[in-house]
């Protein structure tokens, strides 16, 4: 069963990469200057966008697979 476990996180995983330039098109970050970092509560916010944008991706190809 563990076998079976780790294929379906494998497709997991694949969907989420071929799936990332979508979602960060959708997610609308701008990328951080060379030099500055982002503090704790503004990587947060990101990782919270980037979520939000990949359940949006994946209604898209959903929705165009119909």
């Amino acid at each position: 069963m563990s076998a079976d476990n780790a294929q379906a996180q494998q497709q997991k995983i694949q969907e989420f990469i071929r799936l990332l330039p979508l979602t960060f098109e959708l997610a609308g970050l701008a990328r951080n200057q060379p030099g500055s970092f982002f503090n704790e509560g503004q990587m947060e916010a990101r990782a919270t966008a980037i979520k939000n944008a990949y359940k949006a991706a994946r209604l898209v190809i959903v929705d165009v697979a119909k």
